[in-house]
């Protein structure tokens, strides 16, 4: 900058402190001046902030108006033409109906209705987004030009029309030290900033009519959107109403449950682990059997294990039945044939494993797999006789088993 540019800049500095801090006054403006400006002013912001909800009436979501943003610049860096569109609120709703729709299936009405009003939601989407395209060409893009150029440039003329204003004042105050013919280039320049800026006012104050022709635009276009909406609509709401007059007039199918399968319970296993109750014939007799109708109880795995134990015998045939064993009265003698159930608990049992024919009178006859359960004896040296009959009873004995059938005897 030059010496004169840098005095011109100090003199501007100095009458601005003057007026803000001293009170003095500079030159005034006329009052039509004034007005024209206040009027350019209100209209630079009506321009802005119509433009803003402008934008906001077409594409209302911040953020699907952020993200577009930003994908518009990032297509710019790449030199992509064609840029991503606003994600249209009734394109949305009308891919919703449609997924639903095809889930639900033809045979549904609701699922019929829903693809009738994806589609036509679909089609309100493209009809949104030609309002789109239309305004921005015919309104937002006209009024963003009246900013960043005719606005603009009015309040440039008017920032230089102040700083010539203040140059001007500091320069009259002090006549006599400034050269006349500076203070008159000072004057001269001042006229011609303010004629400028008010030329150029005026210019944009009487062709208010464009701002007029383009808000036309806008209704125009917003009519022409509406009518198709309402075309579309129509076409709906007409399919909709015809949907429901045959889904009335069709019979309605009457619900028929179908047959419940037999579902039979079995007998349940006792809680602690047994067998339910049964009855199993009775066999009485040295050598026969006999049919008892009485049921037998069946015992736990537990119990059943301790009146194994207690079968069980060991060593030679003098220790006989062992500790736990009580032998049967001579001549007395009775069996009982069970088939799945055990022996009661309280008596000791064992399990045939050969087949045994009597010899004797009051010997008891057995099959191999019956179970012989001992119900009196006289003593405890006593045992019946066709119990100490060789090496192999005593086999017989000592490997005795838990039975799936079972026989009484003494």
């Amino acid at each position: 900058m030059s010496v004169a540019g840098l005095k011109k800049q100090f003199y501007k500095a100095s009458q601005l402190v003057s007026e803000k801090v001293g009170g003095a006054e500079g030159t005034k403006l006329d009052d039509d001046f004034k007005e024209m400006e206040k009027k350019v002013d209100v209209t630079s912001k009506a321009v802005v902030e119509v433009l803003a909800r402008t934008i906001e009436y077409l594409q209302p979501n911040p953020a699907s108006r952020a993200k577009l943003t930003m994908l518009n610049t990032v297509s710019k860096i790449r030199g992509q033409v064609k840029n991503p569109g606003y994600p249209q609120s009734e394109g949305l709703l009308g891919e919703c109906m449609i997924r639903h729709g095809k889930e639900l299936g033809g045979e549904s009405n609701f699922g019929d209705a829903l693809l009738d009003a994806g589609e036509s939601m679909k089609r309100l989407a493209e009809v949104k987004d030609s309002l789109d395209i239309e305004v921005k060409q015919n309104f937002i893009d006209p009024l963003q030009n009246l900013c960043d150029k005719d606005l603009k440039e009015i309040q440039h003329h008017l920032k230089k029309l102040e700083g010539r204003r203040l140059d001007f004042d500091y320069k009259k105050k002090r006549q006599g030290r400034i050269p006349d013919e500076e203070l008159r280039q000072a004057m001269e320049k001042f006229e011609e900033s303010k004629e400028v800026a008010e030329t150029s006012m005026h210019n944009l104050l009487e062709t208010d009519i464009e701002q007029v022709s383009q808000l036309s635009a806008l209704v125009d276009a917003q009519l022409d959107y509406h009518r198709q909406a309402v075309q579309i609509l129509d076409e709906l709401a007409d399919k909709l109403k015809r949907r429901m007059r045959e889904g009335s007039s069709r019979p309605r199918r009457e619900y028929k449950p179908k047959p419940r399968e037999a579902f039979e319970l079995g007998e349940p296993e006792q809680p602690n682990g047994g067998f339910p109750c049964a009855t199993a014939p009775k066999v009485t007799g040295s050598s026969s059997f006999r049919s008892s109708d009485k049921p037998i109880r069946t015992p736990s795995r537990s119990m059943r294990s301790m009146a194994e134990g207690a079968a069980l015998l060991g060593g030679s045939g003098e220790q006989g039945w062992g500790a736990a064993s009580a032998p049967p009265a001579a001549g007395q003698v009775e069996a009982r044939t069970l088939r799945p159930p055990p022996a009661p608990l309280d008596q000791p049992s064992c399990k045939a494993l050969y087949d045994f024919e009597p010899e004797n009178d009051g010997e008891l006859g057995f099959r191999e797999g019956d179970i012989i359960t001992l119900t009196n004896q006289i003593d405890e040296n006593w045992a019946p006789s066709w119990l100490l009959r060789g090496e192999a009873w005593m086999s017989w004995l000592r490997r005795a088993t838990w039975p799936p059938s079972q026989s009484r005897a003494d």
